[in-house]
């Protein structure tokens, strides 16, 4: 089963400082029916404007990624950890037992796009953590390049949870394929271009899609494409 969810029905907004788009509830956008797709509890796309950002506020039991996809975003915590990450960084905080932290855009003349996920993890109460890691994003290119997975390496950073967050480029006429167990769930989000997943299903910017009982796609780039495909359990 896929299910699309286009871009028209998220909740987009503008705050003047933060502009962007929620895939699923969050702060005062709630949905009954759009708070979840397995462990998986926000998809935020985030332009957050020159010298603004979020003041210190808490989390707790839940795996935060932050995706920089132009601009510069700092990180801070009560945990000792001051990171800037650019295109190519990822952060990842696991919030466990509890954790504060800011979020804000050091440059004084550029935005920064960003995307953030949640997911809950798979143990509930460990102690709080954090981590970065960089790619090289020439290795984007045709393909889907693992980014984020239970099973951290060199260019890839961990999470407390069994799932996968890939990225990938294509140019308009190639097809990305992707492979995965039976019985898991795939999330997608395209961030520029256009496609046709499974050969029929359009995708433009900012749209999703949430997959169920399908173990193999095929993603046909219409234009030149960014976009994410997360495995989940």
């Amino acid at each position: 089963m896929i299910q699309v969810y286009p871009v028209q029905s998220a909740h987009r907004f503008d705050h003047g400082w933060l502009q962007g788009s929620h895939s699923f509830s969050f702060g005062d956008f709630y949905d009954p029916d759009n708070t979840s797709f397995g462990p998986m509890r926000v998809c935020n796309d985030d332009t957050i404007a020159p010298g603004r950002g979020f003041g210190a506020h808490p989390h707790s039991d839940m795996e935060i990624v932050s995706i920089v996809l132009s601009g510069r975003l700092r990180h801070e915590d009560n945990l000792g950890s001051v990171a800037e990450t650019t295109f190519g960084g990822i952060q990842r905080m696991s919030a466990g037992t509890g954790a504060i932290h800011t979020e804000h855009n050091p440059s004084d003349s550029e935005p920064v796009r960003l995307l953030q996920l949640w997911f809950m993890p798979r143990t509930r109460g460990t102690a709080p953590s954090y981590s970065t890691g960089r790619f090289d994003p020439a290795k984007l290119e045709g393909k889907l390049l693992p980014v984020v997975a239970a099973e951290p390496s060199e260019e890839v950073v961990g999470i407390a949870q069994d799932m996968t967050i890939y990225l990938g480029r294509a140019e308009a006429g190639q097809v990305l394929s992707f492979q995965q167990e039976p019985g898991r769930r795939i999330f997608i989000y395209l961030i520029e271009g256009r496609l046709k997943l499974q050969g029929d299903v359009e995708l433009q910017p900012g749209d999703s899609a949430r997959i169920e009982e399908v173990s193999a796609l095929s993603l046909a780039a219409e234009e030149n494409i960014l976009v994410m495909v997360i495995d989940l359990p």
